[in-house]
């Protein structure tokens, strides 16, 4: 295999309209004939295709990282932050984690087919209600080269046919990822169309797959930053797996105990910082500021995290720059938290409620009747007690990998997996009943 093979189309900035639709298109419509073969493909046919795709994985790791540093360079010349270069960055623990999530996905139990419910009507009449594939899912992502991996992996196995479509800046280190799925569908005899990567960088194709392709596309899932995920939402017309951004919060409770407190947000804010589940805002209660708001201020000062807080904070440690109201809103995906001190719980969900974007938000607390409101009255996709929110993740949960972390309140919420990219039909079983 020859991962640095000329892709079938230009991989120019720019290219003629009408070229870019009829591939756009094309791919639209091989994906739906694959998606009506993996609808029927066997369990071991896909778990085959993701076994041999770890394998290849393994094998080309020398020239996935070789990919990778083209696409490194550029973002380095581009001038990418610090953490954007880091969700960039392949090395040989990242494309192991990601030849292992692979595995992982390969493990789990097939989500298509299962039976979801079965009851019997008064007439006679036997319903099942069974999950099914969604169909065709276009994912556009940004930066981070792996989620052609579990993106790809993940529609797999839950029969649906993917159309990638990753950020210019990943570029390379995606088609050495995708080709590495390809060489599992063809082990397997699956359509190769069942994973496909756009092949071009053209900012239009994103257009084409919000327009739908012709009918062609299901589903749409946008994994980037919020002016992305905005735009999706904005231009799609067709339904949207999303969530504009990860506002985190991490609130300290009267009854915390500050050294799991320390523990936990160090973690939560620093173990990596350009991830959705990341902490961005650190709340501290009142009644325990005087106490416990320089330890937690000034561990994460001298941990290289920059804090933005509010007066009482600023007087806790004198590194503390002020925070803005633009602050308490702002996904910083970098090393730097806004601080608050809040009057208790009610106060903290409050600020959390205005300034929260769903997706994410933990209590540090030994008070389980504390714990059990905010776990209660928060409403976000995940909330947390005692745990770092770093954990804000489909693998962490079981799932083999995320697709994405979804804040709606429709279909899916929370990390989207295997299960969450099914739908379900009834089946209706009748011995000659007929309708009065």
């Amino acid at each position: 295999m020859n991962i640095n093979s000329t892709p079938s189309a230009p991989a120019t900035a720019s290219m003629d309209s009408a070229d870019l639709i009829a591939i756009m298109h094309e791919l639209g419509h091989q994906a739906r004939l694959a998606a009506h073969a993996l609808g029927l493909a066997s369990t071991e046919q896909k778990n085959k295709a993701l076994l041999h795709a770890a394998k290849v994985m393994r094998e080309q790791s020398s020239a996935i990282i070789a990919a990778n540093a083209l696409d490194m360079q550029a973002g380095e010349k581009a001038g990418l932050t610090k953490a954007n270069l880091d969700r960039l960055m392949l090395n040989e623990a990242r494309i192991e984690a990601m030849a292992k999530g692979l595995e992982d996905i390969a493990r789990l139990p097939d989500p298509v087919g299962r039976v979801l419910a079965q009851f019997e009507r008064p007439n006679g009449l036997k319903i099942e209600r069974v999950s099914t594939p969604l169909g065709v899912i276009g994912v556009i992502y940004e930066s981070r080269p792996n989620v052609t991996a579990d993106a790809g992996a993940l529609c797999l196995k839950a029969g649906n046919a993917a159309i990638l479509r990753g950020g210019s800046d990943s570029f390379h280190s995606s088609r050495a990822i995708h080709q590495c799925l390809a060489e599992g569908l063809r082990a397997a005899n699956l359509p190769e169309a069942s994973i496909a990567l756009v092949p071009v960088r053209d900012r239009a194709a994103v257009s084409e797959m919000l327009k739908g392709l012709s009918g062609q596309l299901d589903v749409i899932v946008p994994r980037g930053g919020k002016s992305l995920v905005a735009r999706v939402q904005d231009e799609a017309r067709v339904p949207v797996f999303a969530h504009l951004e990860g506002i985190v919060h991490v609130y300290v409770d009267r009854a915390a105990d500050l050294e799991m407190a320390k523990t936990i947000l160090r973690n939560a804010k620093l173990r990596r910082t350009g991830i959705c589940g990341a902490a961005e805002t650190l709340l501290v209660d009142r009644a325990i500021a005087d106490q416990s708001l320089k330890p937690l201020v000034s561990m994460l000062i001298d941990a290289g995290c920059a804090v933005r807080g509010d007066e009482q904070v600023r007087g806790a440690d004198a590194r503390v720059t002020p925070a803005s109201e633009e602050d308490w809103r702002t996904e910083y995906l970098d090393s730097i938290i806004s601080a608050k001190v809040v009057d208790g719980l009610d106060a903290a969900m409050q600020h959390i409620d205005t300034f929260g974007s769903h997706h994410t938000d933990c209590i540090i607390t030994q008070d389980q009747a504390a714990a059990d409101r905010f776990l209660r009255e928060v409403d976000s996709a995940i909330v947390l007690h005692n745990a770092s929110t770093q954990f804000a993740d489909g693998g962490e949960f079981g799932f083999g990998a995320e697709i994405g972390i979804a804040t709606g309140r429709m279909h899916a919420r929370g990390p989207v997996g295997l299960e969450q990219l099914t739908s379900f039909k009834y089946r209706v079983h009748g011995n000659g009943q007929i309708r009065s």
